[in-house]
């Protein structure tokens, strides 16, 4: 297969599965206005994932606290991926699995919102995070792909992209922080 022919078959999965997520919208929607009452509540909004997930994590955390398109005020949300000496610290000491629980256990409160980005839906470091988060009563929203995982019985909402391909689900998992922050933003 030549480069042009592979890059026509990826276009046409990529447009597949972004013409499937319209099944999404009221699920986004909602989710979008959680994440708005919860900062107009004083909460903040908690991210994590591993790999390209915990980029989409930052990126979405930075569109939060930076701006996304308005001009206005910096509003609160931590990407829990980014300190490298809690990160090493706590898993040295209690395990990988626990690297965001422990940061929920710290930082998360009854007020504030947990967004796991998982692909499978079972990525164990999430998953903890997730049921810590329960625990204390946040908010607890998936984000993940194929048939969700452990994700679906433990998130109030988990928005599974309808794909098995990781890199369609991390395109679509992009696109929808986007539409997030627009919500929230608005």
């Amino acid at each position: 297969m030549n480069n042009i022919e592979y890059l026509k078959g990826e276009h046409a999965a990529h447009m597949a599965m972004f013409q499937a997520l319209e099944s999404l919208f009221p699920l986004i929607s909602e989710v979008g206005n959680l994440l708005r009452d919860c900062i107009q509540r004083g909460g903040k909004v908690l991210l994590c994932g591993n790999g390209g997930s915990a980029a989409d994590s930052q990126h979405i955390a930075a569109e939060i606290v930076g701006r996304f398109k308005k001009e206005r005020r910096g509003l609160p949300s931590i990407a829990l991926t980014t300190d490298t000496s809690i990160l090493t610290s706590v898993g040295n000491d209690y395990g990988y699995d626990y690297i965001f629980a422990r940061q929920v256990e710290a930082l998360c409160r009854p007020e504030d919102i947990l967004i796991g980005l998982t692909t499978s839906g079972n990525s164990a470091n999430v998953v903890r995070a997730i049921e810590t988060a329960n625990e204390i009563g946040a908010t607890t929203i998936g984000m993940t792909g194929g048939s969700g995982g452990k994700m679906n019985t433990l998130c109030q909402h988990n928005i599974v992209v309808p794909s098995s391909v990781t890199a369609r689900i991390q395109e679509a998992h992009i696109f929808i922080g986007h539409c997030l922050c627009e919500i929230l933003e608005s």
